[in-house]
């Protein structure tokens, strides 16, 4: 007879970012009974970097999936239980034998017991794993009826605790919804089975009722609004004047990264107006080299490769303020960031050495990076480690902004739309292709005089691309 502890697999959700504490479970690939192997992608999650699918390290069949797509779950919880033997006779229980338990103890985490309607918690005494320091304790595990058993499943607890009675019945996932709502599961009409709330209930409760009554049935509901940023809006009744969007994901992380860039790094933004009509032609000229075949050519290749040279003329620039240690951290190295707009918000990927990097190649990389964005494949390697940021605010017919840092970086060019305008030119006023450039910049690390030769190198190069050459 094979252990059970050994027989069950916890899989549980890894940090795939640093520091990522939760992640969004978006999709499933694999159903409880499908067979998989040993690196076989079975979901895909979000976190608060981007979208990763997830291999499972075992070969098997699935067993159970511990919570439904749309849930945020913590790093480290258990989110699938794979059978390792499975055919070797310790089957899970079916429906006629509610007396045996349906997985081990010990291959659940921290003692969680799951409870299916219909079943009972196993009479037989099991063990729990013991937390680090402390022995383990048997437990006897007692019946419960089916009612007390959907209570203890859907408050979260395990098969041996006692059902509050007074606590709403809703699912882990459903009170997860009604916290991000700002909803007292105790003022919601449960509508499900055997009084369980469920997501429409919150959704209905969300939602702006006619006048303030007692809770009544789940009001008609219109279609769901447009979507923003890839964020799934609840449901809203028809008429309503507001929706209401949980803040998580991408979203959730632009606000923190936003906030504490913005009242930690002390900002200071200069701007600059210039002909880059030549930069224009030179732009046309690579698009017919033989040498730029199938890269993807376009002004912000060469608006990139003019900072990375400015960068290289003032190394200073490219610099980190180290709060713990009260260092300055000069990176003799440009990862240089892109921020791409994404159905899912706004991520900041970024190219690393860039500064090494010859005309085609940093092409390439350019090419690669937007792509994957935009198919929203991006790793959260991709956007660690980034010294200074490009934002391209132009292609939007934006002339410019004041861009925020991304945190940990010293400074961000911001590029405006490129428009033909009236300037003079060798004495005479002429059509020529302008555009107005900013730079934010940490005023910890890069002082007014730094800021400015950065950012009229940059500029002097584009009105005369020729300097790429001498200069670089």
């Amino acid at each position: 007879m094979t252990d059970t502890s050994t027989r069950f697999r916890e899989f549980k959700m890894p940090d795939v970012g640093e520091g990522l504490t939760e992640a969004e479970i978006l999709k499933w690939y694999v159903q409880p009974g499908d067979t998989v192997t040993d690196g076989q992608v079975v979901c895909e999650v979000e976190t608060a970097k981007a979208a990763v699918e997830l291999p499972i390290p075992y070969d098997g069949v699935v067993h159970e999936l511990r919570f439904e797509e749309g849930t945020t779950v913590d790093v480290g919880t258990s989110i699938i239980t794979i059978d390792v033997a499975p055919g070797s006779g310790d089957a899970a229980p079916a429906a006629a034998e509610p007396a045996a338990p349906a997985v081990e103890e010990e291959a659940k985490p921290q003692g969680r017991t799951p409870v299916l309607v219909g079943y009972g918690v196993a009479e037989s005494s099991t063990k729990r794993r013991a937390r680090k320091g402390t022995p383990a304790v048997p437990e006897q595990a007692a019946p419960q009826p089916a009612a007390a058993a959907i209570q203890a499943e859907m408050n979260g607890h395990g098969g041996t605790g006692t059902a509050t009675a007074a606590r709403p019945l809703a699912k882990p996932p459903v009170r997860k919804l009604a916290k991000d709502l700002g909803i007292d599961l105790a003022t919601v009409t449960p509508t499900g089975p055997d009084g369980v709330i469920t997501r429409e209930d919150v959704h209905a409760a969300a939602a702006p009722a006619p006048a303030p009554v007692q809770p009544a049935p789940v009001q008609p509901q219109a279609a769901p609004a447009e979507p923003v940023a890839g964020v799934q809006p609840a449901p809203v009744a028809a008429g309503a004047r507001e929706t209401r969007i949980p803040i998580k994901g991408v979203r959730k992380a632009i606000a923190s990264a936003m906030v504490g860039s913005a009242f930690t790094a002390p900002h200071v933004t200069e701007f600059i107006t210039l002909d880059v009509t030549r930069t224009m032609k030179l732009v046309d000229e690579l698009k017919a080299d033989p040498d730029m075949a199938g890269l993807r050519v376009n002004p912000l290749l060469l608006i990139a490769r003019a900072l990375l040279v400015a960068i290289r003329r003032n190394p200073e620039v490219s610099a980190a303020w180290d709060e713990a240690n009260q260092e300055i951290v000069l990176k003799r190295y440009v990862n240089l960031g892109i921020a791409a707009a994404t159905p899912r918000g706004l991520i900041v990927p970024n190219i690393k050495d860039a500064h090494d990097k010859t005309l085609p190649e940093l092409a390439a990389a350019l090419g690669e990076l937007v792509s994957t964005a935009r198919e929203g494949k991006t790793t959260p390697v991709a956007m660690q480690g980034g010294t200074v940021t490009i934002t391209n605010v132009g292609v939007f017919g934006v002339d410019t902004g004041t861009p925020i840092l991304n945190p940990g970086e010293s400074a961000i060019l911001a590029v405006g739309a490129i428009k033909l305008q009236p300037w003079v030119h060798k004495g005479k006023v002429k059509p020529r292709q302008v555009t107005t450039l900013a730079l934010s910049f940490d005023h910890r690390l890069v002082d007014g005089e730094l800021g400015s030769k950065v950012l009229a190198d940059v500029a002097a190069i584009l009105e005369q691309p020729k300097r790429l050459i001498t200069w670089a």
